[in-house]
C-alpha cells in the first residue's frame, strides 16, 4: 500500500488566517517534508474558493516539483468535467518533464460544483462531461496525433497534442464518490480508481468497489491493473488521546460549516467517536492505531493499492501538520511495509 497525502492549500488555520503567500509557502514545505520522509506521492486539489489556493494544482505540484526529489505528484482531483482536456494533458505532462516522471493526475467530476458557472458549464451536463472528456483525455494520453469529435469541445482532426510526457502512459486515475456509474466506468477503462470516502463506515463501499474490479475484468483488464485508492480524512498524533485532542475541535468547526453548506447536520462528539471506531472512516490516533486502520480499511474493500490523508479541513497549525507528515514516514509506513513483506512471504513461501 502506498501512503501519502492529499491537500486543498487551504490557508484557513482556525480562526488565524494565514496570507496567501505564507500559505503556499508552508504548503511547499509539506512537500518537501513529505518527499524526505518517505511518503509516496503528495495530491493537490482543485477548488475555486477563497479559502483555498488550488485552483490551478498544476502549477502548485511544479513548484514543488523543483524541490523534490522522489515523491510523486498527483492532483486530487482535477475536475475534469469544467476543464480542457487537451490543456489538462499539456499541463501535467509538462509536470512530468519537470519532475523528471513523477506526476500523476486523478480526474473527477467535483464533489464542489463552484467550478460550472465560473466556466459556463451547466450542472444538469454535470455526468455526460465528465464521460465525455474523460474519453478524450485517454486518447490524448495514447495517441500522440488525436482525431476526435463531440458534444461539449471543438473537434480535432489529426491534431498532435504536445509535450509528451518522459512517462510512456502518464498515470490518470478516476475520482469516485458514491455513483455505481463512476465505478463501472473506471473498470471498463482499465484506470485505477481513488475512492473518496468522508462519512460513515468504509466497508460500506465494497459492494461498489467489487462492482469496479467486476466491470475491469469483464472488459478484459487484468486484476492486477485494476488498482483501488482511498481517500478519507486523518491525522497521526504521538498518542491516540493527543491527536485526536488536536483534531475535534477544528474538524467539528469545519465540517458543520461544510454542512451549512450541503444540507448535513451539525458534528456531535458521539458521530465523530463512531467515525474514529475500527470501522468509521475517520484514520485519526497515534501511529499503531493508525496503521492498524489502514490494514483493515484495505482488508475491508478487499485490497487497497494506495492510501490518502487528507488533513485540511480540521483547522490544524503547519507545525502539526509538519510533525504528523514525520510520524506517517517513520511510524505508519514502515509498519504497512513490514505487513507487506510479511504477507507476501506468507503468500509466496
Amino acid at each position: 500500500m502506498e501512503i501519502g497525502i492529499d491537500s486543498f492549500a487551504s490557508a484557513m488555520y482556525g480562526s488565524n488566517n494565514l496570507g496567501s503567500e505564507d500559505a503556499m509557502e508552508q504548503l511547499l514545505e509539506r512537500i518537501v517534508a513529505a518527499d524526505e520522509a518517505g511518503h509516496d506521492f503528495f495530491g493537490i486539489g482543485e477548488h475555486h474558493k477563497k479559502e483555498f489556493l488550488d485552483s490551478v494544482p498544476a502549477m502548485i505540484l511544479a513548484a514543488a516539483a523543483a524541490r523534490t526529489k522522489k515523491i510523486r505528484l498527483t492532483s486530487a482531483v482535477t475536475v475534469l468535467s469544467t476543464s480542457d482536456p487537451v490543456s489538462v494533458y499539456q499541463q501535467f505532462a509538462t509536470l512530468d518533464i519537470i519532475s523528471k516522471g513523477r506526476a500523476e493526475m486523478v480526474a473527477g467530476r467535483g464533489s464542489a460544483t463552484e467550478a460550472f458557472p465560473l466556466f459556463g458549464y451547466n450542472l444538469n451536463d454535470y455526468d455526460a462531461l465528465f464521460k465525455e472528456k474523460l474519453k478524450l483525455l485517454i486518447q490524448i494520453r495514447d495517441e500522440e496525433f488525436v482525431t476526435w469529435s463531440g458534444k461539449f469541445r471543438p473537434a480535432l482532426k489529426n491534431q498532435p497534442v504536445y509535450p509528451r510526457p518522459l512517462q510512456e502512459k502518464l498515470p490518470v486515475w478516476v475520482g469516485a464518490g458514491g455513483t455505481p456509474q463512476s465505478f463501472v466506468r473506471a473498470g471498463m477503462l482499465g484506470l485505477p480508481l481513488m475512492v473518496a470516502i468522508i462519512g460513515g463506515e468504509t466497508e460500506r463501499f465494497r459492494p461498489l468497489v467489487d462492482l469496479y474490479r467486476k466491470s475491469g475484468e469483464e472488459a478484459g483488464f487484468k486484476p492486477e491493473e485494476l488498482k483501488v485508492g482511498l481517500h478519507s480524512p486523518g491525522y497521526v498524533g504521538e498518542t491516540d488521546q493527543s491527536a485526536i485532542a488536536d483534531y475535534y475541535p477544528g474538524y467539528k468547526e469545519s465540517w458543520t460549516k461544510i454542512g451549512r453548506e450541503r444540507g448535513w447536520p451539525p458534528v456531535t462528539k458521539s458521530q465523530f467517536d463512531d467515525m474514529i471506531s475500527p470501522k468509521g472512516v475517520l484514520v485519526v490516533g497515534g501511529p499503531d492505531t493508525v496503521a492498524e486502520k489502514l490494514l483493515c480499511h484495505s482488508e475491508a474493500l478487499g485490497g487497497v493499492d494506495r492510501f490518502a490523508f487528507q488533513m485540511d479541513m480540521a483547522g490544524l497549525t503547519h507545525q502539526q501538520l509538519m510533525r504528523t507528515i514525520e510520524l506517517i514516514g517513520t511510524k505508519v509506513i514502515p509498519q504497512i511495509r513490514q505487513n507487506n513483506r510479511q504477507k507476501e512471504t506468507t503468500d509466496f513461501p
